[in-house]
């Protein structure tokens, strides 16, 4: 399952969120998404779990949680369309 994590501190390093990610399971991929122009974070980055039951753990457990003085919102990615 691919999940979106939305108001994340601008300081939210890949390596963080990961380990945050795999306390509810395996991890395959943590992108936090940079501005192109100046690589400072845009805020929000998108999380891949094999594993849908674990995804739904995590996004259950930690949407609303505070993470870096923020309350980080967790949910399933919807393909754009």
């Amino acid at each position: 399952m691919n999940i979106y994590v939305g108001n994340l501190s601008y300081r939210v390093r890949e390596d963080e969120l990961k380990s945050e990610m795999e306390r509810y399971g395996v991890v395959d991929a943590v992108r936090v998404i940079k501005d192109r122009d100046t690589g400072r974070s845009k805020g929000f980055a998108f999380v891949e779990m094999p594993d849908d039951d674990d995804a739904r753990k995590a996004i259950e457990e930690l949407n609303e949680k505070e993470l870096q003085g923020r309350s980080i919102v967790v949910k399933e990615s919807l393909p754009r369309k």
